[in-house]
């Protein structure tokens, strides 16, 4: 009776996610099995019982996420971690510890962990934990190769390729820099060059500011794209945008820190690469808190613009971000390391800073308190509300480095801005 009905294909069986445990203690590595034992997605590959034998594991079963135990005999968590990222660098490793101090999360991030654990920690905890940076890693992996292989000359290419943007991220791991008002005035300065399409992006996704600067009402944000991250095109994206009478297009953080939930790393990874085809320059504000969503930006922006103060705090947060970097193996050339509020009233100076962190100044803005005040209160951009303040001088200089620095070939600088009617309101 079989010639009745052909038989159907089998389906192809899912993916799963290879796993190693890392832990010293008998009891933890065999409550981890238990945990994960239901999983149908994920396959414990093996478990080591040191840090030692866990370096070996790992280069012999290549898995895609370890779980390790920070505090082992002999070698332990953080030195196995560091030697497992250079051998086995696609290996995405979630640290377990009973302490959560944050010198525990920084020494974890340095050595290459994605994701901290604090025991006891529930099942679905774990595994969430897993699947997302399973994702991360995975989303990594597809899109850092891809700049290198955009066409370029090309005449013969079906679907039309165009140029694609830079993404620009500008961040700082010390709060109060003021990295958000150099964003926003950045962006506008590079939008009155007329080749310049230029975005704004609020990655500052509890506490955004760009709204606020720009005297912009955050009547459509980012999360309002993120619940149709499945539909994502350039009709949908452009009516979640603000226009900005500069010209600068915006797109807003939530109204709400809750609101920002539901924004993964994966989706900023998805927007971020499909606004490099709608704009010139994206740039993107961040928070300075260094996770999952912050980092997901810095690894996919072309350019990092770093920000400090002449002020001890910031200096010594800059060095830890940079030794993040060399950990992170960022090139350098990716970084532009900015001084805000220099005041040659203070007893730091830049010299000062370059040699304390080793890392070039590339570009310094005045402390200039009034036009800065002046600016946020009114919501109108220094760059356009006091154009000849030595602070948009500076911030119009700095976004000519800027678009050099992306564009090496290019000749052409940013004008200071002269546009009437951008104070109609």
């Amino acid at each position: 009776m079989s010639h009745g009905m052909p038989s159907l294909p089998q389906a192809e069986e899912k993916e799963k996610i290879r796993l190693l445990i890392v832990d010293d203690i008998p009891e933890t590595r065999e409550n981890l099995r238990k945990l994960l034992f239901f999983e149908s997605d994920i396959d414990v590959a093996g478990a080591a019982t040191n840090g030692e034998e866990g370096i070996q594991m790992a280069v012999e079963l290549k898995p895609d996420i370890i779980l390790m135990d920070i505090n082992m005999p002999g070698i332990d968590g953080i030195t196995a971690s560091e030697r497992i990222s250079q051998q086995v660098p696609f290996a995405q490793i979630i640290m377990m510890s009973v302490q959560g101090e944050a010198d525990y999360l920084r020494r974890s991030m340095l050595a290459g962990a994605r994701e901290f654990l604090i025991k006891p920690f529930s099942s679905d905890e774990l595994v969430s934990s897993i699947r997302r940076v399973y994702q991360l890693g995975t989303t990594r992996r597809q899109t850092l190769p891809v700049l290198p292989q955009i066409p370029t000359g090309s005449t013969t290419i079906a679907e039309g390729p165009k140029k694609l943007g830079k993404i620009v991220a500008v961040f700082s791991s010390k709060g109060g820099v003021g990295c958000s008002s150099i964003a926003v005035n950045m962006a506008i300065a590079l939008q009155q060059n007329a080749s310049s399409k230029v975005a704004v992006v609020d990655g500052s996704l509890q506490f955004g500011d760009v709204g606020v600067l720009l005297n912009l009402y955050a009547s459509r944000t980012i999360a309002d794209l993120a619940s149709n991250a499945d539909e994502l095109d350039d009709e949908t994206i452009n009516d979640v945008f603000l226009s900005h009478s500069s010209g600068v297009k915006a797109l807003l953080a939530p109204p709400r820190p809750e609101d920002a939930d539901g924004i993964t790393p994966e989706f900023l990874v998805k927007i971020l690469e499909h606004l490099k085809t709608m704009f010139d320059i994206v740039l993107v504000d961040t928070s300075n808190m260094l996770d999952e969503r912050v980092l997901s930006i810095l690894d996919v922006a072309d350019k990092i613009v770093v920000v400090t103060t002449p002020e001890i705090p910031s200096i010594k947060d800059a060095k830890l971000f940079f030794e993040i970097t060399e950990a992170l193996e960022y090139e350098r050339d990716r970084i532009m390391f900015v001084l805000n509020k220099e005041d040659k009233r203070t007893s730091i100076r830049a010299e000062d800073i370059e040699s304390n962190i080793k890392y070039k100044i590339e570009g310094q803005l005045p402390l200039d308190e009034r036009v800065a005040t002046t600016a946020v209160n009114q919501g109108i951009p220094f760059v356009l509300g006091n154009k000849s303040s030595r602070l948009s001088q500076a911030t119009v200089a700095l976004s000519n480095a800027l678009l050099k620095s992306l564009n090496p070939s290019t000749e052409e600088e940013v004008e200071t801005p002269v546009r009437s009617g951008f104070f109609n309101r």
